[in-house]
Formats: structure tokens, C-alpha cells, sequence
């Protein structure tokens, strides 16, 4: 079989708002022009609510889907979404969909993050981290069938309701959903075996060096356990990237960057597995790594102040080299 060509995204880092990085203006500006670009196939948004704070995501994704008219959006990933009371969501994500003429990608993911900051956002709603992967699931069930069923009644273990319904649908028919999951290989069994068993299909930030190509092998048996083709079924990298002339100086800024965004929890040898970073000649290198151990589509965060300065390197002397 031919392999597909792969796809680029964009991912507006809106947290950067927050610490001076980049403004409202200049996030909506790179949506724009990575709308006009054809080496592009989508923006994404980060999400959070109180475990990172940040411009929420689905009010950005509806703002961007006035100022874009080809790109796919979506959200990477979705950490919120165990929390959301998923009838209000579904609707909210079906007008979305409606709106944007049926670009919307949505990849949830459990939410649950390092330090308890996850533990304590959710004891706002009442939800534990244990329980964050079954409400997730469950809520993907309920958007699933409010989507397309015209009334929808459901007892699950977290929600009970009866005759709730959703109009307008979204445009996309059935209107798809990725899992996010990048657990360690060791830990990955459960993980993985969830995105084959009921994911539209699965994103993975590479936090480790080596971490996506381990994991798409492991996720590949359980997609064929699962009556499943890999090569059908999609996959999207979720990848820092910081050209410079000096890939130290590119690394250095990127933790800079990362720390700002999350704290002080990722390492160096973490920032560097997940950054293609240096000459645009590196940042093909590490890209191609991705590539050829079998990413479909990968999504580009710019982790430097001057963002449009960078997407102007990456999209005309990065992407445009990269093997695919």
C-alpha cells in the first residue's frame, strides 16, 4: 500500500497569553496565515481549566472558526473534558461543527497531570484522577449518541438522563474522536487498548526521546487485537518546535518556554524529545524520525517569542523538506 502523505498542523499556544509570549492578535494572526497556507491542514488549542489556566478552548476554537475557512481545528488535547457535563458540551461541540462547516477534530485525553494539579481541579466537580479514564469514556459514548440520535436517554456510572437531545447535529457524520494518550511503554496497556477499542483516532505528544515510535508499535498490535488496520487508522504527533542557528540556544529557550507553560516539570532530555529543535536542517532531521517511525500527520508548536518569525522558517525551510 502507498503511504498517504503526511499532514502538518499548527498549535497557538493561548497560554503564552498569559506570560507575555505572544499576544491575542498575533496567535489569531499565525490561525490566518496558516489558513492561507496549503502546507497546513490544521490549527489546534491547548486546554485546561484550573490544572493550567488559560483562554478557554472551545471560545477560541469559535473565534478561529471565523477568522479560518479551510483548516481543520481541533484541540490538543482536550484535558478538561472528564470534567465538562458532556450534554453541554456535545452541544457546544455540535455548533462548533455546525459553524465551521464540519473542520471540527476533537482528541480527549484523561486530564490527570503531574504535581496534583489535576486531583485539584477536579475536586471541584467532585471527579478523582481514578475516575478521570471512565468519565472520559463515558462522555465520548454520550456525544457520540447525541450526535446522531434525535433523543437520547443513557445511565451510565457517572450520568443518568433521559430524552436529552442536540440540534443543530454536526455537519460531520459520524463527527470523529481521538484519544490523546503518551503513557510510558511499561504503563501502556490500558491506555492503548482504550484508544484501539473506542477511538476515532490517537494523539501522542513525544515526552520522551523514542516515545512515539514505542508506543504506535504497542498501539498497533492492540489496533489488530481489535479487528483494526494501522494503516487505516489515524495518528497525530503533537511536537514542539524552535529553529535557531545554535540548537542549544533553541533548546535552551524551549525550556524556558516549556516552564513557563507547565512549570518546572520537564527535564532536559524531556525538552529535547519533545522539540525539533536548532538549523532548519536539525528540525528536518527530528521530523523525519517521526516520519519514518510511522506518524501520520504531525502538529508544530512554536515554543519562542517570536512566533511569526518562526512560522515563516518552519514553513518555508522546514516542512517543505520534510520526507513525506
Amino acid at each position: 500500500m502507498a503511504r498517504k502523505r503526511i499532514e502538518f498542523g499548527l498549535t497557538i499556544p493561548q497560554r503564552a497569553m498569559l506570560f507575555g509570549a505572544a499576544s491575542w492578535t498575533e496567535l489569531i494572526e499565525l490561525a490566518r496565515a496558516a489558513d492561507r497556507n496549503p502546507l497546513l491542514t490544521s490549527v489546534w488549542v491547548g486546554d485546561s481549566v484550573m490544572a493550567k489556566p488559560r483562554p478557554e478552548s472551545l471560545t477560541l476554537l469559535g473565534a478561529l472558526s471565523a477568522v479560518t475557512a479551510r483548516v481543520r481545528l481541533g484541540v490538543a488535547c482536550m484535558a478538561s473534558f472528564p470534567i465538562r457535563e458532556p450534554v453541554i458540551f456535545a452541544e457546544q461541540w455540535a455548533n462548533l461543527d455546525y459553524i465551521s462547516n464540519g473542520r471540527m477534530q476533537l482528541a480527549v485525553c484523561t486530564g490527570i497531570g503531574l504535581g496534583g494539579t489535576s486531583a485539584k481541579e477536579g475536586a471541584v466537580w467532585g471527579v478523582r484522577d481514578s475516575e478521570r479514564g471512565a468519565r472520559m469514556a463515558e462522555n465520548i459514548a454520550i456525544c457520540r449518541r447525541l450526535w446522531s440520535e434525535a433523543q437520547v436517554s443513557f445511565a451510565g456510572a457517572f450520568r443518568t438522563f433521559s430524552d436529552a437531545s442536540v440540534n443543530p447535529k454536526p455537519i460531520q457524520q459520524p463527527c470523529p474522536i481521538w484519544i490523546a494518550a503518551n503513557p510510558k511503554p511499561a504503563l501502556a496497556g490500558r491506555p492503548l487498548r482504550r484508544v484501539a477499542q473506542i477511538a476515532d483516532g490517537w494523539m501522542v505528544a513525544q515526552v520522551w526521546p523514542g516515545l512515539f515510535g514505542a508506543l504506535w508499535t504497542k498501539l498497533s498490535a492492540h489496533l489488530r487485537a481489535a479487528g483494526k488496520d494501522p494503516d487505516e487508522f489515524p495518528n497525530l504527533v503533537y511536537h514542539n518546535i524552535n529553529v535557531a542557528n545554535d540548537r542549544e540556544a533553541a533548546l535552551a529557550e524551549t525550556r524556558r518556554f516549556l516552564g513557563e507553560y507547565y512549570g518546572p516539570v520537564f527535564s532536559a532530555d524531556q525538552a529535547a524529545g519533545w522539540t525539533a529543535a536548532g538549523t532548519p536542517a536539525q528540525c528536518i532531521d527530528d521530523l523525519n524520525r517521526l516520519v519514518h517511525e510511522g506518524a501520520k500527520a504531525i502538529t508544530l508548536r512554536i515554543t519562542g517569542a517570536n512566533q511569526r518569525a518562526q512560522f515563516e522558517r518552519i514553513v518555508n525551510e522546514v516542512l517543505p523538506n520534510v520526507d513525506c
